[in-house]
């Protein structure tokens, strides 16, 4: 959790008497079960000094024998990561022609026989890139030192599933765009801040264009929601948490213009808080982090004259001059739909109702040093419509809106080694065009915490985390839309031990997890997870699986 903490956990832990399986609960990929796949395994790669020796690269090339380039119903990716000793988490990134389409983080191991985990990612919308070769390329720094041995060795397969008249091929845009740093040597996300800005030049026959945006907060951002406003910092010891409130959102600019924006969802990693929280079942997010989806179709009458354009990803906090720590890695993606005319696309902006920053407050109170509270407010209104001619004829009114609201409230006792916090962000983003949606996200992600130091040492704590991801989403009208219900209630202790004792902790872990869809795809999972002793007792308490994708 505080800034403190990270620099503690490479303490030796205790040793567990077998592999732990680690996991995060999801749904299973909606794939063919009764089709020809084709597997390619993409490369198998040791992270270890990896912050100097660079990026796991291979070239990938499509499968020739599960029907024709591009046709495939689903294409899926399988991570498979085993890893021992000591180790931090560590976040990776997977791109594919320059382009992001995975973001996740690592389990931290520890000494005896270490982890495993298995996830499997659905491509499918990626289609476009997959169809050609190019370079495949995963991003996961990590540092072998003293005190810190584990390495973390990863097998990555992509599995190609044949299209036919039962399992038609999947939708997908006629071309995909990135916004990020377009490096053929690491993840492509850009470091903000600053604003990272690429010039773009869109297809002049585009008519409907669909945004995708990875953010996630690292250093001294990584626990955003826990920051104090700049105004109550003094009131507490610079060793608990970092400056610029407990706001984030990210936005997206095209030419200047907000274009839609983000509230975020909090992830915590496998070292966040309690590690004995996180062992074997991961925080909800952890294996697979959250993408958020804006609808830039607005814009195309302006994008679509021959000429580059300029998109901006940043991150901006409530404060008044809305400054962040180091850092977020953003990147954004652009699934782009073209007419079937080559002629040009043309049409009117015809409102623009988006505010450069959200509407914030920052409220609190102090009793006396050490001891205050503080609230945080944002709203969120955008309403962006245009007139869309294609070039084949066809009139297109696109109304893009936002409405979203957050807040986060922080309490603070005893120079700040007892808080509290609890935040609300929900929201709902929608799209239409000619009336019908082909964009919908509504989400709410409620979370609360409290977090006590036993005292000023800073060397053992407990906490209990309840958190909840519930988001009913239609990304986009290439996808299919789907609702997820995730609960998660954590409660544990922690003390950092010394070189002979190492660290103690337990934990509790219980999870509440649904996914349907609009093709009456269901899937549903309670487990429960009971670890004693930092990994030398854990136990499943409670394991339930049901719904048609259950098998």
């Amino acid at each position: 959790m505080f800034n403190l903490f990270w620099s503690f956990f490479l303490l030796t832990s205790l040793s567990s008497e077998a592999v732990i399986q680690d996991f995060q609960v999801a749904q299973p990929s909606v794939v063919p079960v009764d089709t020809k796949r084709c597997t390619v395994e993409i490369f198998r790669h040791d992270f270890a000094n990896s912050f100097v020796d660079g990026s796991a690269i291979a070239q990938l090339d499509p499968p020739e024998d599960c029907g024709p380039v591009g046709s495939w119903a689903a294409i899926t990716l399988n991570l498979t990561v085993t890893t021992n000793g000591t180790q931090f988490d560590r976040l990776g990134i997977f791109t594919f022609h320059g382009v992001e389409i995975w973001r996740t983080s690592t389990f931290e191991p520890t000494i005896g026989d270490g982890v495993i985990w298995t996830y499997i990612k659905d491509v499918t919308q990626y289609i476009p890139l997959f169809s050609g070769s190019g370079e495949f390329l995963l991003e996961l720094d990590n540092l072998i030192e003293t005190g810190l041995d584990g390495i973390y060795s990863t097998t990555v397969i992509a599995t190609y599933y044949e299209s036919s008249a039962e399992h038609p091929p999947a939708k997908k845009a006629d071309m995909i765009i990135p916004i990020s740093t377009l490096s053929n040597t690491t993840g492509d996300d850009a470091s903000v801040p600053p604003t990272f800005s690429l010039n773009i030049t869109v297809p002049n026959n585009a008519i409907a264009i669909y945004a995708e945006i990875f953010a996630s907060g690292n250093g001294l951002e990584e626990d955003w929601f826990f920051n104090v406003p700049d105004e109550f910092l003094p009131e507490i010891s610079s060793n608990i948490t970092s400056a610029h409130d407990g706001f984030r959102e990210v936005r997206l600019l095209i030419d200047g213009l907000v274009a839609g924006v983000v509230f975020p969802y909090i992830t915590i990693f496998s070292g966040g808080f309690i590690p004995s929280f996180w062992r074997p079942i991961g925080s909800y997010g952890v294996a697979e982090l959250p993408t958020y989806f804006i609808d830039v179709s607005p814009f195309v009458p302006l994008l679509t004259d021959g000429f580059h354009h300029n998109f901006s990803l940043d991150v901006v906090s409530a404060e008044a001059n809305h400054t962040i720590n180091p850092n977020w890695f953003v990147s954004g993606i652009l699934q782009v739909i073209l007419d079937a005319s080559s002629d040009p696309t043309t049409g009117n902006m015809t409102v623009h109702s988006a505010s450069d920053f959200a509407d914030t407050s920052i409220t609190g109170s102090v009793t006396d040093f050490g001891h205050f509270n503080a609230t945080v407010t944002a709203t969120r209104d955008i309403r962006i419509e245009a007139d869309i001619l294609s070039g084949s004829g066809q009139l297109t009114h696109v109304v893009w809106i936002q409405d979203l609201q957050f807040s986060n409230i922080q309490t603070y006792k005893n120079n700040g080694i007892q808080a509290t916090l609890t935040q609300t962000s929900i929201g709902n983003s929608s799209s239409t065009h000619n009336g019908v949606t082909v964009l919908s996200d509504v989400f709410s992600y409620p979370f609360s915490t409290n977090f006590d130091y036993f005292d000023e040492t800073l060397s053992n704590w407990t906490s209990s985390i309840d958190h909840s991801y519930d988001r009913a989403l239609l990304p986009n009208p290439l996808r299919v839309a789907s609702m997820i219900n995730n609960h998660q209630t954590t409660d544990g202790f922690f003390q950092l031990g010394t070189e002979k004792i190492g660290n103690f902790g337990n934990g509790t872990n219980n999870n509440t997890f649904s996914y349907s869809d609009a093709e009456g795809k269901t899937y549903t999972r309670r487990v429960n997870a009971i670890n004693s002793n930092f990994n030398d007792t854990i136990t499943i308490s409670l394991d339930e699986v049901g719904g048609n994708l259950a098998h």
